[in-house]
């Protein structure tokens, strides 16, 4: 864990949340980028996670809204560099929750913070990139100073005479009283002239960017089938039944994406699915276990607009 004090926090926290916006640049932007000069993007998600039946008794869901912004440009030589900057909001909701005692084991959760990608542009096509990363994530009220993850992404890849790209990379991650290292493989392959294979998701400390099947219609929409496995960690509040504890959700989304190009500048994707597989878990403020609870199979359903400029 890294030590800041808390007037430093403070000032940052203030900083992050005025601008209230999300990371959008990450690992899979790097890896994909074409040569360029600056560009700049922005996004809004609102997501909704229906119902699902917890493990003993009770209902569990959620309703997010992600805000995403970055910039990332050529700094000569084949090389280039960005900033990025996220913020996520995300209310829970329970229902009788039995084993967590019928009580809400947490309410809402925000996570904002920032990420310095790089790329270094090398012989024969090959790409070496890194992007370190710090990001606070706790229910509303949580110590700020305990609530810190942070690590970095690196990973190499190669560009091939059709346009295609292929790569390998590694993440790890300090996430809350438990480090993660976890592999990632980066995919942006043609298949044929509709049908392509690709990352659909930023790589990040939720997780690797998992896998899609895009097929391209004539016109202005495409769809894509895509898989995930996302974690997602965050620091109680210091008034939660385990004060200054640790919420954990974890699960497999799959997902039916149908995206509409509008205009050169913005897109509107669509997204439908399940989260798979899902878990619900309260550790102590030390990382040791308390509760573990199973969540039924839940829908999703979300819309992200982007725009670059």
């Amino acid at each position: 864990m890294i030590n800041l004090t808390m007037n430093t926090m403070t000032n940052t926290n203030h900083l992050i949340r005025t601008l209230s916006v999300t990371l959008a640049l990450g690992i899979t932007a790097i890896a994909h980028a074409q040569p360029a000069d600056w560009n700049y993007s922005l996004s809004l998600s609102p997501l909704y996670q229906g119902k699902g039946k917890l493990e003993g008794g009770g209902e569990a869901s959620a309703t997010s809204v992600i805000v995403r912004a970055g910039m990332f440009g050529d700094i000569g030589n084949g090389n280039r560099a960005g900033l990025t900057l996220n913020y996520d909001h995300t209310d829970y909701s329970f229902s009788n929750p039995v084993q967590f005692g019928g009580r809400a084991p947490w309410g809402t959760v925000e996570r904002y913070g920032f990420s310095v990608p790089l790329s270094f542009g090398l012989k024969d096509d090959w790409t070496l990139g890194i992007a370190p990363s710090l990001d606070w994530i706790g229910e509303k009220g949580a110590d700020s100073g305990e609530s810190l993850t942070w690590g970095a992404i690196a990973f190499g890849a190669k560009r091939y005479a059709n346009g295609n790209r292929l790569g390998f990379g590694i993440g790890a991650f300090d996430r809350l009283e438990k480090t993660s290292v976890f592999p990632m493989i980066i995919v942006d392959w043609k298949l044929s002239d509709r049908w392509k294979l690709v990352n659909p998701l930023p790589a990040g400390p939720t997780g690797p960017a998992g896998l899609e099947l895009d097929y391209r219609f004539d016109g202005d929409w495409n769809l894509g089938l895509g898989a995930a496995v996302r974690t997602t960690r965050f620091r109680l509040s210091s008034t939660n039944v385990v004060a200054n504890g640790i919420g954990e959700e974890s699960g497999a989304p799959v997902f039916l994406r149908a995206t509409r190009n509008l205009g050169r500048q913005s897109t509107l994707n669509l997204y439908a699915g399940i989260i798979a597989n899902g878990k619900l878990s309260i550790e102590n403020s030390s990382g040791n276990r308390l509760t573990r609870v199973d969540l039924g199979t839940t829908p999703i359903f979300a819309a992200t607009l982007v725009t670059r400029f």
